[in-house]
C-alpha cells in the first residue's frame, strides 16, 4: 500500500527542463476531471503555461509580490509569506509547465460574499482540491513531479488581469521531471488526527 502514489508522491521544488507532451498533460488533467464535485458542478478550469506565456506569467506574479512588499498590499497580515512566494517563483521559473487552475464559480477573494455564495464557494473549493489532488496523483503515477503552489495570492489582480479569463484564480501546478529527492515530510499521527464517536 505504502507504494501506492499516495505515498511516493513528494513536493518537488527542483526540475530538470526536460519538455513534456500535450499528451501527457492531458492525461493529467483528465485524471483530475474525474475528481468528485459538489452537485457535480464540475468548477474546474486550466491554463496550461509554458515557454513565453508562462515567463509572461511569472513576471506579472513578480510585479505582484514587489507591490505587496514595497508598496500597497492586499494581503499585509500575511507579508511573512513573501520570501516564501519569492522562492516559489524561482521554483516555477524552473519547471517546464504550470497548469493554473481557475474556480469558474468562483468570485474574486476580495468581493463580499453572503452566507448562500460562502458555503457554494467553500464547496467548490473542496472540489477543487480533489481535482488537484487527482492531477497530483496521475503525475506521480507518470513519472513527473508536481509542486502545488497557492502563493499566487501575493499576486491576484496582477496574474487575474494578465490571465483575462472569468472565474476564482485558485493557484497552480508547477509541472516537470524531478531533479531531486525529496524524503518523506512527517505527518501527525493517526492518534492526533481522528476522535472516534461510533459506539
Amino acid at each position: 500500500m505504502n507504494n501506492s502514489p499516495i505515498h511516493s508522491r513528494r513536493s518537488i521544488r527542483k526540475f530538470k527542463d526536460t519538455p513534456i507532451s500535450k499528451e501527457l498533460i492531458e492525461a493529467i488533467i483528465q485524471a483530475g476531471s474525474a475528481a468528485p464535485s459538489a452537485k457535480n458542478r464540475q468548477p474546474w478550469k486550466c491554463i496550461v503555461l509554458g515557454n513565453q506565456c508562462k515567463e509572461e506569467f511569472l513576471t506579472n506574479m513578480e510585479k505582484g509580490i514587489d507591490r505587496e512588499e514595497h508598496s500597497l498590499a492586499s494581503l499585509p497580515k500575511s507579508r511573512s509569506g513573501l520570501s516564501d512566494a519569492k522562492n516559489t517563483l524561482r521554483i516555477m521559473r524552473e519547471a517546464p509547465i504550470l497548469i493554473v487552475v481557475i474556480n469558474t464559480n468562483g468570485k474574486s477573494p476580495f468581493e463580499q460574499l453572503d452566507t448562500d455564495e460562502r458555503f457554494t464557494e467553500i464547496c467548490d473549493s473542496l472540489s477543487i482540491g480533489a481535482f488537484i489532488e487527482n492531477m497530483l496523483l496521475q503525475a506521480e503515477e507518470m513519472g513527473l513531479g508536481t509542486l502545488w503552489i497557492a502563493n499566487t495570492c501575493f499576486a491576484y489582480d496582477e496574474l487575474v488581469s494578465y490571465l483575462n479569463t472569468q472565474g476564482q484564480l485558485i493557484g497552480a501546478v508547477a509541472l516537470g521531471y524531478a531533479d531531486e529527492h525529496p524524503e518523506k515530510r512527517p505527518r501527525k499521527e493517526l492518534k492526533d488526527i481522528v476522535e472516534f464517536r461510533i459506539l
